[in-house]
């Protein structure tokens, strides 16, 4: 339906006013009459569409009616299609009559400018800006939807900044511009037709902290672009050029949606009014667009490496050799974070998660920071932000806990679940459910993952662990059948089976640990007679079924979906479990190389047993198994390959706004 405006007339005077491309204009046709006139006729120049409502029924004039009685309540209608060439080109006449008169007791006369004003953005989502009949002011999800998008401006193009750069009010390079939308203000008509109204550009004051507009007039110099829009600015005057029909603002986002913030930001340009001298404006023709913050969106083990992380420190010379002949053989870049960034902090898993952000002019990579904070706290600001690589932080206030570290943040690879899509998987994390109190995830960090709305977080029961995170338990790696993927469960149950088939072979005086100097080293039989042991391992088996059971229902996976990783888990109920040997669920994916923590089992027929079992289980989904010695250098410390290492991988081919949430 088109924009309207209630225009008064006067039989006194002639009237003028604008009347912008695209909408109608309702002329008061009964508060004008004068006090004996019964009806009235109206006609209009060529350039004007008129309508008259009667009787519930529009009717296009002219018409065989000549004359409209006005105690029915008439209502006239116009409308222009054409760009004025003057001021004032065209016109309508509406002339009153007495009972049965044939003289007009009085003329109204509307003198009309038609002129475009529009503001646009890329809302088809094709990259570009363009003018179309879309709904600017409504934004859609699906494939069909509509809506321009904007990019949290988070990354730091200028090498010499401190911040990212949507901490600052500066156009620093032309890349910084690319990273903004575009929005498009186009004015046609008679240029002196503005001069006697006033353009204003303004953003709702709900929303003018979650983003910045920035405009170069008619330069394309870096250093005409001022700050017009955003914080304190609520509004901006735009003077339209005799020469150019269109303004271009570049827009970036400040903020991630969020508690409070749904990411939908509105702008509007006002046309203005200007009366007789000493009274206020009076807005006449509003446009609007709507733009959606771009989610930061997680990627999981099922998408390709892009990047290997690692940590260097005084004690794991060999796992970082390892991991950097793992990153050589899936052909990925390795960075190795020295001593100096890490300041003794090896767990380079708990401290980042990296995702990315997406428009259709742009694509990023984001790394966002956990509330952990310890040595590698400035890392990500000091050594990841930069060109194109955003980052983002969540506090947490009350004190971060271990589940605070993103070991215990995970994301599923795309899921169908009756028949609802997560086309970009679901994110899991770990938390005390089902047991009263313990400890979760901060609210902030939280409600930030579930204000993404594209991967809808699922909360899983991790606190029986001594650390509590998530990657403990379970893992995703490729596969070339069924959903593409498998679900990883470590599995004391499956443990236990191959421990006693071994024994039942004969192998029972086998021993784990070898090679390994100042370990303990039971054998086969010493562990299937510890009770303690069997009982602590019956308790985390029923945990892990537990999430098993959450997991098959919100990721709509059935038991092929799932492969059982022997895996035995030691500690007491009151302070947690941690892995008795190293914890083979917790391995680096690099698309179909795996590096897996090795687990140093019993030796049978010249082989570990639980390397053998592991090869069984992957090897016929094409992925090969390659066993990192982490023992020393993180086993013992509470955690394993993937703790210690990082990825950053590919965004996923589908596009977030294609989401039904």
């Amino acid at each position: 339906m088109a924009q309207q405006r209630r225009v008064q007339l006067s039989v006194q005077r002639p009237t003028s006013t604008v009347c912008v491309l695209g909408t109608e204009l309702s002329l008061d046709v009964r508060g004008s009459a004068p006090k004996d006139a019964v009806a009235f006729h109206v006609q209009g120049t060529p350039g004007v569409k008129l309508y008259v409502v009667h009787d519930s029924q529009s009717i296009k004039l002219p018409s065989s009616v000549g004359r409209w009685p006005l105690g029915t309540h008439p209502e006239v209608l116009l409308a222009m299609d054409t760009l004025s060439k003057d001021v004032g080109d065209e016109k309508v006449r509406i002339s009153y009559f007495r009972e049965a008169g044939g003289v007009p007791v009085g003329r109204a006369m509307l003198y009309l400018t038609c002129v475009e004003v529009s503001l646009d953005a890329d809302t088809g989502r094709s990259g570009a800006v363009s003018r179309t009949l879309l709904d600017k002011a409504t934004w859609t999800w699906g494939p069909d939807g509509h809506g321009a998008i904007l990019l949290v401006n988070c990354d730091r193009d200028d090498p010499e900044a401190e911040a990212p750069d949507n901490r600052d009010t500066a156009i620093r390079s032309y890349n910084d511009l690319k990273d903004m939308s575009q929005m498009v203000l186009r004015t046609r008509g008679p240029r002196t037709i503005f001069a006697g109204h006033r353009l204003l550009l303004h953003v709702d004051f709900s929303d003018s902290d979650k983003v910045g507009v920035f405009y170069g007039g008619n330069s394309v110099a870096l250093e005409e672009y001022k700050h017009v829009l955003g914080g304190s600015k609520l509004s901006y005057t735009i003077k339209p050029s005799r020469h150019q029909e269109e303004s271009v603002f570049y827009v970036e986002g400040l903020a991630f949606p969020d508690v409070g913030f749904s990411g939908l930001v509105a702008f509007h340009v006002t046309l203005l009014e200007s009366p007789e001298k000493g009274l206020l404006e009076t807005p006449i023709f509003t446009d609007t667009v709507v733009f959606r913050m771009a989610p930061w969106i997680m990627t999981p083990n099922t998408l390709a490496p892009m990047e290997v992380f690692v940590c260097s420190v005084d004690d794991n010379e060999g796992f970082v050799a390892a991991v950097r002949a793992l990153a050589e053989k899936a052909k990925c870049p390795l960075t190795v974070c020295p001593l100096p960034e890490n300041r003794h902090d090896r767990w380079i898993q708990d401290e980042v998660e990296f995702g990315y952000v997406q428009a259709p002019h742009k694509t990023f990579p984001v790394v966002f920071d956990s509330p952990r904070d310890r040595g590698l706290k400035d890392f990500p600001v000091k050594s990841i932000l930069g060109p194109d690589f955003g980052y983002v932080a969540r506090q947490a206030p009350e004190g971060a806990s271990s589940l605070d570290s993103f070991g215990n943040l995970e994301v599923s690879p795309p899921v169908t679940v009756r028949g609802k899509e997560y086309p970009l998987g679901r994110i899991l994390i770990g938390s005390s459910f089902p047991r009263l109190g313990g400890r979760r995830m901060a609210k902030a960090v939280k409600d930030f993952l579930v204000a993404q709305k594209v991967q809808a977080p699922v909360e899983l029961f991790s606190d029986w662990l001594l650390v509590g995170h998530v990657d403990e338990f379970l893992s995703f790696v490729p596969a070339p059948d069924r959903k593409g993927f498998r679900l990883l469960l470590a599995s004391p149950s499956a443990c236990y089976q191959l421990l006693k088939e071994k024994q039942e072979e004969g192998y029972g005086e086998a021993v784990m640990f070898q090679g390994l100097e100042k370990v303990p080293k039971p054998t086969i039989n010493e562990i299937l007679t510890n009770e303690g042991l069997r009982k602590f391992n019956c308790y985390v088996q029923s945990c892990i079924s537990w999430n098993r059971d959450i997991l098959k229902r919100t990721l709509g996976l059935a038991e092929p979906d799932i492969v059982d990783i022997p895996q035995l888990f030691r500690g007491d109920v009151a302070s947690g479990a941690e892995a008795f040997f190293p914890d083979m669920v917790n391995m680096l994916v690099l698309g179909r190389h795996l590096g897996i923590p090795k687990p140093f089992g019993p030796t049978v027929g010249g082989q570990c047993c639980l390397e053998q079992r592991v090869r069984e289980l992957l090897e016929p989904l094409g992925l090969t198994c390659t066993f990192i010695d982490d023992y020393f250098s993180y086993h013992v410390l509470s955690g394993e390959v993937h703790c210690g290492t990082n990825v950053r991988r590919k965004p996923f081919a589908f596009k977030w706004w294609h989401v039904v949430p």
